[in-house]
């Protein structure tokens, strides 16, 4: 097995990669120098883009895990969202016996309480996740109506275990003290938490690229949304690639949670749900198990929305669903079609 195992990879080490597609990488700087005359101020505007900058890195965070399982397992994931809302009351873990770190003014202590609340999280809902896929979405794979059925009972159930371990009221967590409050340059104003949230997605996003595109395990995993059939015929075991996938996936779901949880500021079993539509238009608009397609999908929801919301905001409700609708017409697989299903 090893050395049949050896020979594919040489082989497919040296096939050429694909030409990088240029086009829809420049629908974000295009959407924000067409927003600038409309919004009018460059002061606003800027504070406009940074705020959607940050707001489509918490989103691509929760959406990024998804994205691989829909694309690479064939799993319609309903439950994706409550691994969300499980990070965020994972942080609890972590605020409870470390409350003086977030009260402290030390810069340091405030990053690393945060660095533990994303690690504790992480491993948390990796752990659910590796029970969730063999309890609940094993036995359903290859049967998309089913998997539907069983991962929103998943969900229910999960989110009820919340309530008896957490309680069912919303409880507060404080924005560590020296993330709160915002950065002063003239006219332009940046929160700092975004401003963070923004180097943690770009850190996450380069990555997982690194990870997909440079790595063995990244080639395997690319191979097998295009062919499982063949990278199991080579002689590797795609059913514990698809579980790997899987816990992944559930870890930054978990780490999505602690971002959108130090935003909201309140913890809640269903926060989790509450952005499932947006993570789903997000992963349709940027093609099912495409990581940059995700995160550009990411950014291009988030900051529309923030620039209609901001020139006209009763369309801001449905400015997701328009966005989406336009890319499908332009590219009925998403921006950067990956998987062919």
């Amino acid at each position: 097995m090893s050395d049949m195992a050896a020979e594919p990879t040489a082989a497919t080490a040296e096939l050429p990669r694909a030409k990088t597609d240029w086009l829809p990488l420049l629908l974000v700087p295009a959407l924000a120098l067409l927003a600038l005359p409309f919004v009018g101020s460059p002061s606003t505007w800027v504070t406009l883009t940074v705020a959607g900058l940050a707001m489509g890195m918490m989103i691509f965070l929760m959406a990024s895990g998804l994205t691989l399982v829909f694309g690479l397992m064939d799993i319609i994931n309903f439950g994706h969202g409550v691994f969300i809302s499980l990070g965020a009351y994972a942080t609890l873990l972590v605020l409870g016996p470390l409350a003086g770190w977030a009260l402290s003014d030390s810069i340091g202590l405030n990053l690393a309480l945060l660095g533990l609340c994303i690690l504790v999280a992480m491993g948390v809902t990796a752990l659910a996740g590796a029970v969730f896929e063999r309890v609940i979405v094993r036995p359903v794979y290859g049967s998309h109506l089913k998997q539907i059925l069983v991962t929103m009972g998943g969900l229910i159930v999960t989110e009820q275990l919340i309530h008896a371990i957490w309680g069912a009221s919303p409880i507060p967590i404080p924005l560590p003290q020296s993330l709160r409050g915002a950065f002063v340059f003239g006219d332009i104003v940046m929160e700092r938490y975004r401003v963070v949230a923004v180097v943690i997605g770009l850190a996450v996003f380069l990555g997982m690229e690194l990870l997909l595109n440079r790595t063995r395990i990244g080639l395997l995993i690319r191979a097998g949304v295009e062919n499982p059939e063949m990278v199991e015929a080579l002689g590797y075991r795609i059913r514990r690639l698809f579980v790997s996938v899987f816990i992944a996936g559930s870890a930054l779901a978990g780490l999505g949670g602690v971002m959108w949880a130090f935003y909201r500021q309140t913890l809640t079993a269903g926060m989790g749900m509450e952005v499932m539509v947006l993570v789903f238009i997000v992963i349709i608009i940027g093609g099912l198990g495409s990581i940059t397609g995700c995160f550009v999908g990411s950014l291009l929801v988030a900051l529309v929305a923030n620039y209609v919301g901001f020139i006209e905001p009763k369309l801001a409700l449905i400015s997701n669903i328009l966005v989406m609708a336009l890319v499908l017409i332009w590219r009925p697989q998403g921006l950067f079609p990956v998987a062919r299903r």
